[in-house]
Order: structure tokens, then sequence, then C-alpha cells
């Protein structure tokens, strides 16, 4: 860990103040209705007797909570900080970041109430209705005027790239948002709305919307991330600059056309389902351009990994993500999606990428951010730090490789035919099979929720000391 620089009354680090509280608080709700769905399924008298509370209606809140709460909190708390820092400049447009704080907790909150009650567009990653989705773009306007106002004042004269991977992330989420959400109301006093799409082109529109989330909200924003705060934290220079900038234009330009390999063997025309594949699998190789850029950062200063636990956090986020990105385009081939798909493998796939990937990189990076945005030298304790780690990485590890055999078993139980071409196993049968690796998968995410619970406890206690009363700590750390 290094020592925290005293905080320059330049920048409105107010608001990062906000959003990285807030990214803690809605990551423990967001997992804690997460471990309440992952033990419906064990025990579905957790379902209660009201429709709000059953695994249908929470289910949509769990996802919302963790990608748009938690990980967009987390991204706006990040993007302000990162471009004040590399632009040499105050954020641009005065009040209007606090516009984008408390606009953006409204979208959570009404998400909160809403989703429960039962209005959603049933759309993956894209649930809420209308008049919310309307709120969404006039915030996520604000923010891009806020962040590209700032790069245009800047005073240095280049851009650095972590701003080029949180920038894609803006403009690309406005456009994957406004074109998947576009609805037509039944009525203005409703809350309820038709999809401007049907059919195959809906699937097509709402996929080319949802793995873009991923790739632009939950790669390339948290890309962002890991470009600024992986050097600060070793305190050394980025591995490869050129390499930096390679990845990102080969990455941009080949995720937008992923999409269709989430509807194989569909009603999706066959040359779409193959384009769908191929760019998957030619994403690969940007995707662990990134992976490599990052982990080569660490050249000359391994020896930090035994001492400092923020480092790991952001190194092990690294390796999910190598390993996500390279797990990600071999189930994007269709005789590997035959048995993946519907199967608890995506669930587990899509884990390692959330817990492994975008929850690790950003605990790791509020870390190093706490001490800074409140005037201490240190996080209150290294060793709750180091313990979080323990619990985040056994947590997620115990998550995925749960869902990994049950998905598997899954897959070839149900392609399992008899010599009459009769199903060997009913869906039931299954179902029976899979309840052991539920259990663990609600163990592993209780141990990872248990993780967040000791970091909010270790971030108050940081807060709440007097300014500049928490000392550094032995971690063998020099200043950044």
């Amino acid at each position: 860990m290094t020592t925290a620089t005293t905080i320059q009354p330049d920048y409105n680090y107010k608001v990062v103040r906000q959003f990285t509280i807030t990214t803690i608080f809605w990551g423990i709700i967001g997992m804690s209705v997460g471990v309440l769905i992952a033990a419906q399924l064990i025990w579905p008298v957790l379902n209660f007797d009201t429709p709000w509370l059953t695994y249908s209606r929470l289910r949509p809140l769990h996802t919302n909570a963790v990608i748009f709460a938690f990980g967009t909190s987390a991204l706006m708390a990040t993007s302000f900080y990162v471009v004040q820092r590399t632009c040499q400049t105050r954020l641009f447009g005065g009040s209007l970041a606090s516009v984008v704080f408390w606009g953006w907790q409204l979208v959570i909150i009404s998400a909160v109430i809403s989703l429960p009650l039962g209005y959603t567009t049933s759309k993956e990653y894209a649930e809420l209705e209308w008049p919310i989705d309307l709120l969404i773009t006039a915030v996520w306007v604000v923010y891009a005027i806020v962040f590209f106002g700032t790069l245009v004042i800047r005073r240095t004269s280049h851009i650095y790239v972590a701003n080029w991977f949180f920038g894609a992330f803006i403009l690309t989420v406005a456009v994957l948002h406004i074109v998947n959400s576009l609805a037509i109301p039944v009525a203005m006093g409703s809350m309820k709305s038709y999809s401007v799409y049907s059919g195959a082109v809906d699937a097509m529109v709402q996929w080319w919307y949802g793995h873009n989330a991923v790739g632009f909200l939950l790669t390339a924003g948290f890309l962002g991330m890991m470009y600024y705060f992986v050097p600060k934290q070793a305190n050394r220079p980025v591995y490869s600059y050129r390499l930096s900038i390679i990845h990102f234009w080969a990455l941009i330009a080949v995720y937008i056309w992923a999409g269709p390999h989430h509807l194989h063997y569909t009603a999706l025309p066959d040359w779409a389902q193959s384009l769908g594949m191929v760019m998957s699998l030619i994403l690969f190789a940007p995707s662990w351009g990134g992976m490599i850029n990052g982990i080569m950062t660490l050249s000359g200063a391994w020896d930090k990994l035994r001492t400092d636990p923020i480092l790991r956090f952001l190194v092990v986020s690294l390796s999910f993500y190598g390993m996500s990105t390279f797990e990600g385009p071999m189930m994007a081939i269709k005789t590997v999606n035959a048995l993946s798909h519907y199967t608890d493998w995506t669930i587990g796939h899509v884990h390692s990428g959330a817990l492994g990937w975008v929850a690790m990189i950003t605990i790791g990076s509020i870390y190093h951010l706490v001490p800074r945005l409140f005037n201490q030298k240190g996080m209150y304790s290294v060793a709750l730090i180091n313990l979080h780690f323990w619990l985040a990485t056994i947590g997620t590890v115990l998550y995925i490789v749960a869902m990994w055999i049950s998905g598997v078993m899954q897959g070839l139980m149900w392609r399992a035919v008899n010599d009459d071409g009769t199903l060997t196993y009913t869906f039931v049968e299954s179902l029976e099979k899979s309840y052991p690796f539920y259990t663990i998968r609600f163990i592993g995410g209780v141990i990872f929720l248990t993780g967040m619970l000791v970091m909010a406890y270790n971030t108050y206690k940081t807060i709440v000391a007097a300014d500049g009363s928490i000392k550094p700590q032995e971690l063998g750390e020099s200043g950044s």
C-alpha cells in the first residue's frame, strides 16, 4: 500500500467521496439480495407469501443492483477521480457533478421500488420501465458533459489511456441504452410499455445491448480503472503504453459484433450467429493484451505482492479477467455452446467476471482511494484488508467451481438419450443433482458478502479517524 498524498483543494473530491461510499453501500445491498435468491433456490420456503420477495422479482433487482448501483457507482467515482488527476484540472461544470450523483441515486432507488413491484420490461440487464429509462438518459448526458468537458479543459498535452477507456464506456453505453430501450408507453399515466422491436429483431437488439453492456460497462470501464490504479499502487509505469492503445482500439472495434453468440440455435439467421462466434474468438486477443499489460506492469515489483493486499486485489482481478475472457470466447463456439447454454456453467462464467474481475478491481481501487479522499496515510487496518482478500478469493472460487461442475453435469444430463431416442433423465432429476452445488454457491456468496462487511467497517474506521491520525503501516511501501 502506498503512502497517501495530500489532497489538493483544486479538485472536486466531494462527489468522488460520495460515489465511493455509495459503491460500498450498494455493493452490500446487491450482494445481500444475491445471497437471498441463492438461498431461495435451495430452500423454496424463503420465497415467502408475498410476490414482492419471490425469486422472480428479486433476481432482476440483484442484477441491477450489482451492475448499475455497485458497478456504475464505482465507475463514476473512479472516472471523476482519474480524469481530474490525469488532466490536472477540476471537474468541468461546477455543480453538474452533484447532479450526476443525486440523479444516479434516484435511478437506483426507483429500481429498488419498481422491480419488486413487478414493473419490468423482462429484458436482460435492461428491465427498467420507460420513465426510469428517461431519467437514466438525462443523468447519463450530464455525466458525459462533466467527463468530456474536463478532458477539453485539461492542462496536460495528452489524454492518458485510462480516460480513453472511460470515454468509450460512457459513449457506447449511452448509445446501447437509447437503442435498446426504445418503447411505446401503453398510456402516459402507465409504467407499462411495448418495445418497438419484435421477434428475432428484438432478440438481436437485446443481445447487442446485453453483451456490449458487459463489453463496455463491465470491461472497458473497469479497464480504465485498471490502467490508473495498478500502476499507482505498484508505483511503476504501465508496462507498455503502445500496447494499451492497440488494446483499446482492437477491443472496441471487435466487441460490438460479439452479441449474436447468445442466440445460437435460435431463429436468428445462421450468418449472424456465426459472425458473433467468429468475432468472439477474435476478441480473445485484445482481451488478453490488456490482461498481460496490467500484470506485466508489476515487472520489478513482484515482491510487493507479499506485503500489499491492495495490490493483490488488483492483480488477482486481472487473473480472473484473463480467465473469463478465455472462457467467454470458448463458450461462444457453437458446439461448446450447445452444452453450456441455459446451464449453471453460464452462471459460473458470469460470476467469474463479476466477482473475480469487476468486484475485486473495484475493491482494490477503493482501498487505494479512501485514505487519499479522507486525508489519511493508510487504511485503518491492513490486517482487515488481508482478511477481506482471502474472503473474496475463497468465496469467488467456491461459487464459480460449484457452478462449473453443476453446469457441465446439467448439459450432459439434458442431452443424454436412450437407445430408443427418449431422454435418459428428466429435468427434475438434473435439478436434484444440482442441489449440493447450489448449497456450495450459497456458502461462497455468504463468504464474499462477509468480506464486503469487513470492508465497510475498515472504511468507516478510516473515515471517522482524525485527519492524518492513521500512520503508514509496515508494508515495505513507497510513496506515489
